[in-house]
């Protein structure tokens, strides 16, 4: 039985996949290849004409540099995939940016993974706790994965698109890892638990990194419009909420008409 549902659940991901890199090409991509006009560019000092940029800084090479292992692993794991990562200066469009896959290929790709990896996880999860995922409340369960991977992190850092400032590498992966996990306990004890005493801990999980505050970065210039950015932090969100309800959706219905039919 087990074996089965983590074979449905693997369905359900590689479906959940290929919606999102529909909807990623539709909302999330064209934003992602326009902000790339603007990077690399540093932000024009006063009295400098308009036009005329200064020369990339080290630290501004350095933000545009290969991932670390771990920086590839826990950026695997979100359906705004690594696929549109920044392609060197001068390599056509159809490089490699995944073992020499183009960025649709490599897209694709990574959304299957994380698809079939969130669907994994949400099966195992509803296994532990011995609540399992139907038609029914498919949607809700994919309602929680969204909040707890990318809405509460979003709180405090939101999706950024290419030559945005941002924090080091290192303290956002950590304070994203501790949010997703503390806002995934916290939601689990707000939503199943009845005593008050684990609502009210639920609460204090999921507040809890925010109290702390997200690791910001010291300079918040960049040349890329604001207003930019803002539009692709709600289109991230909106389409990985599609992602995550589709996942849920999919999951419930594989589980309740092939794996519970007496």
């Amino acid at each position: 039985m087990i074996v089965k549902t983590l074979l449905a659940a693997i369905v359900a991901g590689l479906i959940a996949g290929v919606f999102m890199t529909a909807a990623q090409e539709l909302r999330v991509t064209p934003l992602i290849l326009h902000a790339e006009e603007f990077e690399g560019e540093a932000p024009a000092a006063p009295g400098q004409p308009a036009g005329e940029q200064p020369a990339p800084t080290d630290h501004q090479h350095s933000s545009l540099s290969g991932a670390s292992t771990l920086s590839n692993a826990l950026a695997a794991i979100s359906p705004v995939t690594p696929a549109y990562a920044h392609e060197h200066e001068g390599e056509p469009e159809e490089g490699g940016i995944m073992f020499g896959m183009s960025r649709f290929s490599g897209t694709l790709a990574a959304n299957l993974v994380t698809g079939a990896g969130f669907s994994l996880l949400l099966a195992g999860i509803s296994l532990v706790i011995g609540y399992p995922i139907t038609l029914a409340n498919g949607a809700l369960w994919g309602a929680f994965g969204w909040l707890a991977v990318h809405l509460l992190p979003a709180v405090g850092l939101p999706p950024e698109l290419p030559g945005f400032p941002a924090a080091e590498l290192g303290d956002r992966q950590a304070w994203w890892l501790a949010t997703v996990l503390l806002s995934a306990a916290g939601l689990y004890l707000l939503a199943l638990r009845r005593e008050i005493v684990a609502k009210l801990a639920g609460l204090v999980l999921v507040a809890a990194p925010h109290l702390y505050g997200a690791p910001l970065p010291l300079d918040i210039s960049s040349n890329v419009p604001a207003v930019l950015g803002a539009e692709f932090a709600v289109a991230a969100l909106a389409t990985t909420l599609a992602f995550w309800i589709v996942l849920g959706i999919v999951s419930g219905f594989i589980n309740d008409r092939f794996l519970r039919v007496n």
